[in-house]
């Protein structure tokens, strides 16, 4: 049972905020859809300029809201330097419910996003979730340097190993930011949320081929060549060692699960990972776009 709010979504372009800003709509609910460069485009949302690191703009996208879905700031492995004044300012302003997107490869007090997680579940406001997918399959079919370098390279570059990963569609991710926003009971917990299987690298690397019909393969990193990688992509140094620290947790097993909480969450099953391949690319072989 869900019921209607007025819900800020921080992050609103993004993967997962705009996928929760099209389907609040859908549901009739009021969004300030919140960005540091509105495009003023988004029909029935209120459109605000928002960003973490100026506080001027926190109160415009806080005007008559009671339920706000969190996007930390992007790049940042220090979130809980910013955030933790506006999560503040919210409760004043009258927010009840905060959903907060985090990582399945983070816990409550633990690094960056897990400090923020750890505001949330100490009870500051009274309704809360903290999301914590897993790697999202859109890695390797979008824009993100993993999807570039399959379509330029035809190989996906990692320190994974052989470690295997639950990898999640943002599609599911979204489905259950949407049930833990607009449902009249608050989750009140962490949500780790994966796909239905759990999968290695290469293994994502042999679907990924099947699907498009060109050679993909896994060309496997030490921590320091990815991390050196990562920083020649143009990341800080900071967060580069953290995402390559992240990959060498995935190689001793940290992240090979699989949980329920798709199907919980929203009745249907998780989406698999060849069933995304297939959506972006098309059922046809050959089928890798350029963007």
């Amino acid at each position: 049972m869900t019921t209607r709010a007025s819900v800020l979504v921080t992050g609103a372009t993004g993967n997962t905020g705009s996928r929760v800003v099209a389907r609040l709509s859908g549901l009739g609910h009021a969004i300030t859809r919140a960005s540091r460069r509105p495009a003023g485009t988004a029909a029935g949302a209120r459109e605000v300029r928002f960003d973490w690191y100026d506080a001027e703009t926190y109160g415009p996208a806080l005007r008559g809201v009671d339920r706000a879905y969190l996007v930390p700031p992007i790049g940042d492995p220090e979130p809980a330097a910013v955030m933790p004044p506006f999560l503040e300012q919210a409760l004043a302003a009258g927010v009840r419910r905060v959903v907060l997107l985090s990582s399945s490869a983070i816990p409550v007090g633990g690094p960056g996003v897990g400090r923020v997680h750890e505001v949330l579940a100490d009870g500051l406001f009274g309704e809360w979730a903290v999301l914590r997918p897993s790697w999202f399959m859109q890695n390797f079919t979008g824009r993100h340097p993993h999807a570039e370098s399959i379509r330029k390279e035809g190989a996906v570059s990692s320190a994974t190993g052989s470690g295997r990963v639950g990898f999640v569609d943002a599609d599911d991710i979204a489905e259950v930011a949407v049930r833990a926003l607009a449902d009249v009971e608050s989750p009140d917990t962490d949500l780790v949320i994966t796909g239905p299987e759990a999968l290695s690298y290469d293994e994502v690397a042999a679907v990924m081929a099947e699907v498009t019909g060109r050679p993909v393969v896994h060309r496997q990193l030490t921590y320091e060549q990815m991390r050196d990688r990562l920083a020649a992509e143009g990341l800080p140094e900071e967060f580069a060692a953290m995402l390559a620290g992240m990959d060498r947790a995935i190689a001793d097993g940290a992240e090979n699960r699989v949980t329920g909480t798709v199907e919980r969450m929203t009745g249907r099953p998780a989406r698999t990972f060849r069933a995304h391949a297939e959506s972006a690319f098309g059922a046809e072989p050959g089928c890798m776009p350029e963007a």
